[in-house]
């Protein structure tokens, strides 16, 4: 994305223009995966949210189709099998990475409102 003007963009520049993908890797995750999904949701608007299961035996799938993510599969355990089948899958200028259990604070993840009308 450089531009060919001569002009310069600016990081809030190049996200405004770029798609966002959210991937979150999950194992039995089905308590926090609602919660994980909705927070980034309200972070990132207009983002896509993946949830990539990896073998749950419990209802992680249910729960992240309801929150709003779409959800894939991944048979392979270990999540650098799942990591390594997003880049593949995946077309999105930026990739954030957060896990299932709610570790990690969706919003620190957010956009600036200056990012965010430049989006709109």
């Amino acid at each position: 994305m450089l531009p060919t003007d001569g002009s310069a963009d600016t990081a809030a520049d190049i996200v405004s223009r770029s798609k966002i993908a959210v991937l979150v890797p999950c194992y039995n995750e089905e308590t926090a995966i609602g919660k994980v999904v909705a927070d980034f949701l309200a972070a990132l608007p207009g983002g896509s949210i993946y949830v990539y299961d990896n073998n749950s035996t419990d209802r992680t799938v249910e729960a992240a189709e309801k929150a709003g993510a779409t959800v894939r599969r991944e048979r392979h355990q270990g999540k650098g099998r799942v990591v390594r089948r997003k880049f593949t899958d995946i077309d999105a200028n930026i990739h954030v990475m957060a896990d299932g259990d709610a570790a990690y604070d969706a919003h620190r993840a957010q956009l600036t409102p200056a990012e965010e009308r430049r989006r709109s």
